[in-house]
């Protein structure tokens, strides 16, 4: 159970209201309907903590929102790194959101079940491998080896790598909230970490 209480839609605020409106708009609600959110009802995941600070909670949603949906990554190299922040902070919500969607952007299923025991993938396009290890590197170590970052920047440009460090951030961020509000997974759904 979470440590916050879900905010209902018919009580929020108009500051609140305007930010529910903003994460549930075509995209996001597209991709609610994939998790099981519930249509018209409070917000699951990290969006109900945002709620709770709407100036801050759309900031964080506008970044989420354009790291998603805007971003020169390919979808699978961007799920990948989202995969592997949520592995790190062992943030189940977010894993129970993201491996799906990894897995319809074509990230390979070994990859997938490698990234959530920790391991780097063992046989998987250069690619994957070239961003795995910038993602782990920079989790693990808070740097990035020179060639490293050179094989990920042929990969990806110099936007790429903006692009790629800032999803990281983003989804430590979001890593943070889930894990702090305790945020659980929808009815039925075993968690991948259980406590």
């Amino acid at each position: 159970m979470s440590r916050i209480p879900l905010l209902p839609p018919d009580r929020l605020t108009p500051e609140q209201k305007q930010l529910y409106d903003n994460i549930t708009g075509d995209k996001r609600r597209q991709a609610a309907r994939r998790i099981k959110a519930p249509e018209g009802g409070p917000l699951t995941g990290p969006f109900n903590a945002l709620l709770y600070s709407p100036k801050l909670g759309d900031a964080v949603q506008k970044l989420g929102a354009s790291l998603r949906f805007e971003s020169s990554l390919p979808g699978h190299l961007r799920e990948l790194a989202i995969l592997i922040a949520g592995q790190h902070w062992r943030a189940n919500y977010e894993w129970f959101a993201h491996a799906p969607i990894a897995a319809r952007e074509g990230l390979d299923e070994t990859v997938i079940a490698a990234v959530k025991k920790g391991e780097a993938p063992g046989d998987a396009p250069d690619d994957v491998m070239a961003v795995h290890r910038f993602v782990s590197e920079l989790i693990h170590t808070r740097r990035v080896s020179d060639e490293t970052f050179e094989s990920v920047r042929a990969l990806v440009g110099e936007p790429g790598l903006v692009e790629l460090i800032a999803l990281i951030g983003h989804y430590t961020l979001i890593a943070g909230l889930l894990n702090v509000f305790e945020v659980g997974l929808p009815e039925g759904e075993t968690p991948p970490w259980p406590e």
